[in-house]
């Protein structure tokens, strides 16, 4: 009997699209990022922040709570934080 597909080694896509519970190795949809706003001061956010995030030091609007992941103000600078 031939299976469809290779349980022990799911495709990269697939396991993406499932649920994070129901993953081979279960991993959080949510990350970190650094955002650089216009006068120059980086900033660290959650990609899920359910308030408004404002710049420590010109009180910019950096990014604001939508249903889901929070929505980065046009014309910032972002990049997911690594380890």
């Amino acid at each position: 009997m031939v299976l469809e597909k290779d349980l022990l080694n799911p495709k990269r896509k697939d396991e993406k699209q499932k649920h994070k519970k129901k993953r081979l190795i279960p991993t959080p949809n949510s990350y970190f990022l650094d955002v650089k706003c216009h006068c120059g001061e980086v900033s660290t956010l959650f990609s899920h922040s359910n308030t408004v995030v404002k710049c420590p030091s010109c009180n910019r609007v950096l990014c604001t709570p939508s249903a889901g992941k929070a929505k980065i103000t046009p014309g910032l600078q972002a990049r997911k934080k690594l380890n």
